[in-house]
């Protein structure tokens, strides 16, 4: 798919803001800091339409960016960063549950891991959530470009031995710095859309 337009639609945490069940969505998470915001901007081909930033845990809501008027690409908050109050930390897992739950128009949603770590016992846990949920259990790696070429690999079969992975090639590693998966994964995407309307 080819982005010709795309844009900040609306920043919600309960689903009474929520936008309109009109579009097929798909919803990313993972661990602050992982990468999900300058991810999306890969993405659309934007460099500041998701608002980066080197502090973990600045995405405290949930962020629905419309893409030519066809669908979203909807970014969770992140989790698991361990310098904020347990009220907040629950606070954060109730937004992301309530969308999980309760979206009908969700179609997929993806967790993203640091490529250079293993994956932590939070991501453990979304994943087989994801799994048990009905998702195709897709995961991307990001920060492909901290490695060398040759240990990416070795690191993709790392994430998905700790992950249990049942499908290994669901593991995709991602670099929002030389962008070569963009164009796979958009294809991925419309093969989802098709296969729901099927």
């Amino acid at each position: 798919m080819k982005v010709k337009i795309s844009d900040l639609e609306k920043v919600a945490v309960k689903k009474e803001t929520y936008p309109a069940n009109n579009l097929p969505e798909f919803a990313f998470a993972g661990r602050s800091n992982v990468g999900k915001s300058s991810f999306i901007n890969a993405m659309l081909g934007r460099k500041n339409l998701a608002r980066t930033s080197s502090t973990p845990g600045k995405t405290r809501t949930i962020n629905f960016y419309k893409v030519n008027e066809d669908l979203r690409l909807v970014d969770l908050p992140g989790y698991g960063y361990a310098k904020v109050s347990k009220k907040e930390k629950d606070s954060w897992a109730n937004i992301i549950n309530e969308y999980l739950e309760t979206r009908e128009n969700l179609l997929e949603t993806i967790l993203l891991v640091d490529i250079r770590h293993d994956p932590t016992q939070l991501d453990l846990q979304m994943y087989d959530y994801l799994l048990a949920s009905g998702f195709s259990g897709i995961v991307i790696a990001t920060k492909k470009d901290k490695i060398s070429k040759s240990s990416v690999k070795k690191n993709i079969d790392n994430i998905a031995r700790k992950l249990k992975a049942p499908v290994k090639e669901n593991i995709i590693p991602f670099s929002s710095v030389d962008k070569d998966e963009v164009d796979e994964l958009w294809y991925i995407f419309d093969d989802i859309i098709k296969f729901k309307k099927a």
